[in-house]
C-alpha cells in the first residue's frame, strides 16, 4: 500500500533554524569558548549519514567536537535496533556515564536512533536511566535544535519519538566525518517486513528523495573533491517506486554516472527481490559506477528463506549472481550477509546455506547468530537450536568462507588495480589503505599526500583478506 510522503516544509525548516540560533545565543551566555559535542554512533552506514547530519546541526548552533565522552558538554548516542548485542553495548556505555552526569550535571546525554523508536527500549530507558535528559526517535532527527532547546531550557526530560511513517526533510546541514568519501541517502524506511528484521518499525516506510535534490547534492559532493560516494537505502533497489512519474534506482545510477567529475559510484544494501537485469547491465555499462554488488541471502535453504519472508528463491538468487558474472566478470566482487540460526532452521537446512556459499564464491560475508527482536513475527516462532550449536554452525560457515575468500584473493596476484587510497592502512606506519573497484582493500607503502586520490597499485602478495601491493608509477 503506497505511503504520502510527508516532505519536512520551508517554514518547518525556517523554525529549526531559529531554534538553532536560540541554542547558540544559550550556549554563548553559558560558556567562555565553544562547548564540545561528542557524538556516539552505531549500526550501519544509514546511521553515520544520520550522525553526520547530527552534527552539522550541531555546528551550526555552535557545538565543536571531541572524541572523549567526559570531555563533552553534549553527549549523543545514535543507536541501533538490528541486533542485542549493539543494544546490550549501548546500555553498558550509557550506564557508564551515570557517575559522570552525577559529578557534571549540566552535561546534556541524549539518546536517539532506532533503539528509540520502540516503545519498549523507550520505557527502559524512561525508567532505569534517569540521568538521560533527551530521547528522540528516527523520524524527527530534523526537529534536533528544537528538542536541544527544551532539554537545556527546560526542568524536565524531553521523549520525543512520534509513531509515524516518517518523513523527508532536505536542506539539514550535513557535517562529514571524510572529505573525500560520503554516505548519500537516497531514501528512507524499509515495505519488505523480513519476519526477522526490526527495521520497518523503525524506520518507517520505504520513502524516495526527489532525483533533483539527490543530483544537486551529488553535484555538490564532486565539487568539493569527494572521490567515492555511496548511496544509501535499507533496499535501493525499491527506489523510486512511490515517485511521480516514478524513477528506477537502475536510471539514477545513469544519471549520476553521466554528470562530469572523477568519482566512482557504490551502493547498498540492494535486495535480491527487486534486483533486476536493468540494474546488473547498469552496472556493467556504466564506467563510474563500482563492480561490487552486495546482495544479501540470509540462507540458502527455500524453506527458511520463505519462514524469514524474503519473497525469492535460492535458484533466484543463483540466477541473478550468474547473470552479473556473465555480464561483469572476473571485474565483479560480490558480498553478502548471512543468518546463521533462524528459528527453525535445522542442521540439514544449514549445509544448503554452506553450499550455496560454496557456489557463489563471494569476496566476504557479514555472518550473524539470528537475534530476535520484540515486536517482529520471528520472535514468536519457535526456536529449539541452543544457541552452543549455532556458534558451532558458525565456525564451520567461517572457516568454509575463509577458504573461499582466500582462494578468491589469489586470483588477483600480479594484477593492477585503479584503487581509491582512502586512509592509513593496518600492515604498519608507512602502510596506506586503497580500495578497488570491486570493494577489494590492499595496502602498499606509500606517502600520506596519495589519500583521497585514485591510484595504480599491483598486487604483490594476497592475503585472506586483504591484499599487499605496490604503486605503480607513472614514467615520464
Amino acid at each position: 500500500m503506497a505511503v504520502e510522503i510527508k516532505r519536512i516544509s520551508e517554514p518547518e525548516l525556517k523554525q529549526q533554524n531559529e531554534y538553532s540560533q536560540k541554542v547558540n545565543n544559550l550556549l554563548q551566555s553559558r560558556y567562555s569558548g565553544k562547548p564540545l559535542a561528542c557524538v556516539v554512533t552505531y549500526g550501519c552506514q544509514q546511521n553515520i549519514a544520520d550522525s553526520e547530519r547530527i552534527k552539522g546541526m550541531l555546528s551550526e548552533m555552535g557545538y565543536a567536537f571531541c572524541e572523549e565522552r567526559t570531555q563533552a558538554n553534549l553527549i549523543i548516542f545514535n543507536t541501533c535496533a538490528v541486533r542485542e548485542h549493539a543494544e546490550d553495548r549501548v546500555f553498558g556505555n550509557v550506564g557508564a556515564l551515570k557517575k559522570y552526569k552525577l559529578s557534571h550535571p549540566d552535561t546534556i546525554i541524549a539518546l536517539c536512533g532506532c533503539m528509540m523508536q520502540q516503545e519498549h527500549i523507550a520505557k527502559k530507558i524512561k525508567q532505569s536511566f534517569s540521568f538521560v535528559d533527551l530521547v528522540f526517535g528516527t523520524h524527527v532527527v530534523h526537529r534536533l535544535p528544537e528538542l536541544l532547546y527544551k532539554a537545556l531550557t527546560g526542568k524536565r526530560r524531553v521523549f520525543e519519538r512520534p509513531d509515524i511513517d516518517g518523513v523527508i526533510a532536505e536542506g539539514i546541514p550535513v557535517k562529514r566525518d571524510e572529505e573525500n568519501r560520503a554516505w548519500l541517502p537516497i531514501m528512507y524506511g524499509c515495505n519488505n517486513f523480513c519476519s526477522y528484521c526490526v527495521v520497518p518499525y523503525v524506520r518507517g516506510r520505504e520513502r524516495s528523495r526527489r532525483v533533483d535534490d539527490i543530483v544537486r547534492e551529488f553535484k555538490d559532493l564532486v565539487s568539493d573533491g569527494c572521490k567515492e560516494i555511496t548511496l544509501l537505502g535499507q533496499n535501493v533497489n525499491s527506489y523510486g517506486k512511490d515517485l511521480e512519474p516514478k524513477v528506477t534506482f537502475a536510471e539514477l545510477l545513469k544519471m549520476l554516472n553521466d554528470l562530469d567529475g572523477d568519482f566512482r559510484i557504490r551502493f547498498m544494501t540492494s535486495h535480491p527481490k527487486d534486483c533486476t537485469k536493468e540494474l546488473l547491465e547498469t552496472m556493467a555499462s556504466c564506467d563510474k559506477v563500482a563492480t561490487h554488488l552486495h546482495l544479501p541471502f540470509q540462507s540458502g535453504n527455500d524453506r527458511v528463506l520463505k519462514a524469514m519472508n524474503r519473497q525469492y528463491t535460492r535458484e533466484k538468487y543463483l540466477s541473478l549472481i550468474n547473470y552479473a558474472r556473465e555480464l561483469m566478470g572476473d571485474n565483479l566482487s560480490v558480498t553478502s550477509d548471512i543468518i546463521v540460526g533462524f528459528p527453525g532452521e535445522t542442521y540439514e537446512e544449514f549445509q544448503d546455506t554452506l553450499s550455496l556459499v560454496e557456489e557463489i564464491k563471494a569476496t566476504s560475508l557479514f555472518t550473524f547468530i539470528y537475534s530476535p527482536r520484540v515486536g517482529t513475527p520471528a520472535a514468536e516462532m519457535d526456536d529449539p537450536i541452543a544457541y552452543e550449536e549455532k556458534s558451532k554452525w558458525m565456525r564451520e560457515l567461517l572457516a568454509v568462507q575463509e577458504r573461499i575468500s582466500g582462494e578468491q584473493m589469489a586470483l588477483h596476484k600480479g594484477k593492477t588495480f585503479k584503487c581509491f587510497v582512502y586512509g592509513k592502512g593496518k600492515q604498519g606506519d608507512n602502510y596506506l589503505a586503497a580500495r578497488t573497484d570491486g570493494n577489494l582493500i590492499i595496502e602498499f607503502e606509500g606517502d600520506d599526500g596519495l589519500i583521497g586520490t585514485f591510484q595504480n597499485i599491483k598486487v604483490t602478495e594476497p592475503l585472506t583478506y586483504v591484499m599487499l601491493g605496490e604503486l605503480e608509477r607513472t614514467e615520464k
